[in-house]
């Protein structure tokens, strides 16, 4: 039970008296009064809407008026008697009212549809008498439900009518007796919560429940004590829709199914109304004599009455007033109207929520009641800046006294809206640290903390020694991890606390600084490879060239092991496998080759797997392998290990995968002197000049006969080069220069003068090691001056042969003796054709194998090739490049100049095709006429 004299008083509402508006010459500003005689009131649909009492033409009239917020009454006769109860429903135009036509208790329940009009009077959609039963009684009270289902009915007598279906139709509902008991029926009121329909009932004695939406409506007695007319009402949901009931002592508050709390309001209650959160009631001033409990209808002139709004949250009075004889309380267009037996209209204006809760707070502050203050902003809806000013300076207000474990909970209250510096520099005092720790944990709950503030927590837990508190923080789920997760990680490793950091790192794959922590601060290597074969492919392989040398120096056999699986199939360890894991990957082996720096040992064997497991590994493997195993080679000491390590170098290189990088192996042999590799690097290379002049070097005369022989065909100089040698030797060298100059001999390859000019420079050298060859090479010649000269002579006499035959044919005519076709060899029968060549054919063999009219079908063939010949030496004598090439790559240079010179090269030919006419017989004369070139010149 809540004690009124501890509430404490405000002035929440201004109090106004409603004036007339102006009229038409500016004149107003007198009090509105209502008409005389008003009993009744309610208020909705934008109305205040009142029932009164009028004499007129000698009958009673009974009139409804409406009252807008223009304060244009209007109004309309409902009844002829008296109205004695209004309701008027909030969400619908409708209005219920009760009243009598006629002498006697016959009340009469009509329902009004005030957006129709009947006659300009609203239209009255349903009449119906409410009698329980066949006992007349008066009407107590009235309460419709919104939904327009239900409408309950308390009567003197105790008895409750319930109407079920539209109210607002006779076909449509049914009416029932509901409750029936031996005390009137003060209050009813209808909550409705889901689908859940409750009824209130409160007499003079008990209260009760009934469940509508149930069949056969079963009730619940809640209390054994009631209240007088309008002396309950239901709250709203900020109070859970509870019904209130007003006694003289207490105030009581229902559930459906239970009493709620209550509320010591002492004095004798007459009106009870709920508005915004607020319980208005009216009781007597205490000044004055009681009224009887079941009167609170017909009020005393003379009486004053106390309004008092009570704020049942926060248990404060947020108004209180007294007026002379309240008819009622309305509430419309966000104010309070109190009605007064004079006729005068007074509105209670609540203040805006700022306005209120700046007064009030100043005078809670003076008064340090912050909790007070606190549970009156949340009540008012105050936003979330306004509130965390009131947590901030009930902190201040809790810190300057001392109190700082309040204070600090008070600060956390601010955490989204107060810079959180303000707090934190309140509480970096060390005796503190307890305070700044709570606070700067719930940052981090809020999602709202930086990098600062979280280092700033980790130091707290590392200087507490707070272990536990640290694990807690830092092991939270990774979907609740409210800290920058890096930022922790640094932390942690400068304070010490490696596992810590460590387990941070594995967890949000913070790659990087596990392996920094593993690798510098806990020295644990195996592990830190362990978890690089855990990684990604893309990541493993960056790691392993970040850290593969401090690894190799410290594991190199698992290092090694690592990184050939790396650069061969890699998959994640068995940490990280699933069902569908999937293809491996493969780095490039040449990136990971400076890691195996100082470990040439565990190099040799990562390149040799990679070479045998990989074929196709990159150049840069197979040069280092050559490389490592030339050094090897080049410093072992026992002759069989040497033995094996020169095979497998040569090996290597013969393996093929050096032709690309021809320059850099044959460097790396000739940095080693490793001979074999050299030469056979030349031989594939087509080096043969450096394979001879390696052996000139060494003075090895065989080796460089040998290359000769072997080579020489490909590259006719190195006999020269070879004769060259030896010829600058001072030793005796004879068999080697007789055994050069006879293959120059067989091959032609020096002319006779030159070989004497070489061997001049050699002392050793005399006539009679050339003696032989210049005696065959002058036979040789002679031989050949003996076959010119006979050709010479035949082609001269061939030519005089062809010019007699050409002069005869020119002056002489041609008789024709041939007896026989040169086709078929029958005899000669005309017509027959015959040509100045000397064949003769039958006319029908010439047309059968005769090409053209005009050439022998004898001499054509070899006149044809006589013309090929002609043709391709055309084509021919203009191909400059294919004749200085011809040139240069001969051993014998004036044969090719010969060679083209007969072709006719150097000449310019003309053929002649179409002979002029009239020169009949002579046409075959023509044949090929040769100009000389005018202009041909020799080149030297």
């Amino acid at each position: 039970m809540a004690a009124y004299l501890q509430w404490r008083r405000f002035v929440f509402f201004d109090r106004e008296t409603v004036k007339e508006p102006p009229g038409p010459d500016g004149a107003g500003g007198k009090p509105f009064a209502l008409p005389p005689g008003i009993a009744v009131c309610d208020s909705g649909r934008g109305s205040l809407v009142f029932g009164d009492i009028r004499r007129g033409r000698g009958l009673w009239a009974r009139w409804i008026w409406f009252l807008p917020r223009s304060l244009q009454l209007s109004s309309f006769q409902a009844y002829k008697l008296r109205v004695t109860h209004l309701y008027q429903l909030k969400q619908h135009s409708i209005l219920v009212s009760v009243g009598e036509d006629e002498e006697g208790i016959n009340p009469l329940v009509k329902v009004w549809n005030l957006e129709k009009r009947d006659g300009g009077s609203p239209l009255c959609t349903r009449i119906f008498p409410a009698i329980p039963g066949n006992k007349p009684t008066v009407v107590s009270c009235l309460t419709v439900h919104e939904n327009l289902n239900f409408m309950a009915i308390g009567f003197a007598d105790g008895s409750v009518v319930l109407t079920k279906g539209d109210i607002t139709r006779d076909r449509h509902s049914k009416t029932q007796i509901l409750h029936e008991g031996s005390y009137p029926v003060t209050g009813l009121a209808f909550r409705q919560s889901g689908k859940t329909t409750h009824l209130f009932v409160v007499t003079t004695e008990n209260i009760q429940s009934y469940m509508l939406s149930v069949k056969d409506y079963p009730h619940l007695e809640l209390d054994t004590h009631g209240c007088g007319l309008r002396c309950s009402s239901l709250s709203d949901p900020s109070q859970d829709l509870q019904f209130i009931v007003a006694g003289n002592e207490c105030v009581y508050l229902y559930q459906p199914d239970e009493r709620g709390p209550c509320f010591a309001f002492e004095g004798q209650k007459l009106i009870v109304h709920w508005y915004r959160g607020y319980l208005i009631i009216v009781s007597k001033d205490r000044k004055t004599s009681p009224k009887s409990e079941f009167a609170g209808n017909e009020a005393q002139n003379s009486d004053k009455q106390v309004l008092n709004i009570y704020d049942l949250c926060n248990k404060f009075i947020a108004y209180s007033s007294i007026f002379d004889d309240i008819v009622d309380v309305l509430a419309e267009w966000g104010s309070l109207y109190v009605l007064t037996r004079d006729g005068k209209i007074h509105v209670l204006q609540e203040k805006d929520t700022q306005t209120k809760l700046e007064a009030r707070k100043s005078m809670l502050f003076r008064k340090n009641l912050f909790e007070m203050a606190i549970n009156l902003a949340k009540s008012h809806h105050l936003d979330s800046d306004g509130l965390s000013e009131i947590f901030r300076q009930y902190g201040d207000h809790l810190y300057n006294k001392g109190n700082h474990d309040g204070a600090i909970q008070q600060y956390i209250r601010t955490i989204g809206k107060l810079e959180p510096s303000y707090v934190i520099r309140k509480f970096l005092d060390a005796q503190r640290i307890h305070n700044l720790t709570a606070y700067l944990q719930t940052l981090h709950l809020q999602s709202l903390a930086n990098a600062d503030h979280t280092t700033l927590l980790l130091n707290c837990y590392t200087k507490l020694k707070d272990s536990s508190k640290l694990e807690e923080f830092i092991k939270t789920s990774e979907s609740e991890v409210r800290f920058d997760v890096e930022t922790a990680i640094k932390v942690l490793r400068q304070a010490g606390y490696y596992s810590h950091a460590v387990y941070l790192a594995e967890k949000h794959a913070h790659h990087e600084w596990y392996l920094k922590i593993q690798l510098e601060d806990i020295k644990n290597y195996q592990e830190a490879l362990r978890y690089i074969g855990k990684l990604p492919f893309d990541q493993a392989e960056s790691n392993m060239k970040r850290y593969g040398k401090i690894l190799m120096h410290h594991v190199p056999n698992e290092t090694t092991e690592l990184l050939k699986i790396l650069c061969t199939d890699y998959r994640p360890s068995a940490d990280n496998e699933g069902p569908g894991t999937p293809e491996g990957k493969k780095a490039n082996s040449e990136e990971f080759i400076p890691v195996f720096a100082n470990n040439s040992r565990e190099l040799k064997a990562f390149l040799e797997h990679m070479t045998e497991v990989q074929a196709d590994s990159p150049q840069g493997v197979y040069d280092t392998l050559l490389e490592l195993r030339l050094q090897n080679w080049a410093h072992e000491q026992d002759d069989q290990i040497k033995e094996k390590l020169h095979n497998e170098a040569l090996t290597l290189l013969k393996s093929g995968k050096f032709r690309t990088v021809f320059d850099k192996a044959l460097v790396l042999c000739q940095m080693h002197n490793f001979k074999d590799g050299v030469l056979y690097l030349y031989e594939q290379g087509k080096l043969f000049q450096q394979i001879m002049h390696y052996h000139m070097q060494n003075e090895q005369y065989k080796k460089v006969i040998e290359v000769c022989e072997l080579y020489g065909d490909q590259e006719a100089c190195l006999w020269e080069q070879a004769l060259g040698y030896f010829a600058r030797k001072e030793e005796d060298c004879k068999e080697y220069i007789a055994a050069v100059l006879k293959h120059i001999e067989n091959k032609n390859l020096m002319p006779p003068l030159l070989v004497v000019q070489t061997l001049a420079h050699n002392s050793t050298a005399t006539l009679s090691v050339i003696k032989d060859y210049l005696v065959n090479k002058l036979q040789k010649q002679s031989r050949q001056i003996e076959q010119d000269e006979q050709k010479i002579k035949k082609y001269r006499e061939e030519t005089t042969r062809i010019r007699q035959e050409i002069e005869e044919l020119k002056a002489s005519p041609k008789i024709f003796q041939k007896t026989k076709c040169s086709i078929c060899t029958s005899a000669l029968e005309l017509p027959s054709v015959h040509f100045l060549c000397g064949h003769s054919f039958h006319q029908h063999c010439f047309e059968s194998y005769s090409e053209s009219d005009a050439e022998c079908p004898t001499c054509m063939p070899e006149n044809r090739k006589v013309m090929d010949m002609i043709r391709a030496q055309e084509q021919k004598r203009d191909l400059h490049d294919q004749f200085q090439h011809q040139l240069k790559c001969s051993n014998d240079g004036f044969s090719v100049v010969a060679d083209y010179f007969g072709r006719g090269v150097f000449n310019k030919l003309t053929l002649i095709t179409d002979l002029p006419s009239g020169k009949g017989a002579t046409t075959i004369e023509a044949g090929l006429h040769r100009e000389p070139l005018a202009h041909s010149k020799r080149s030297t």
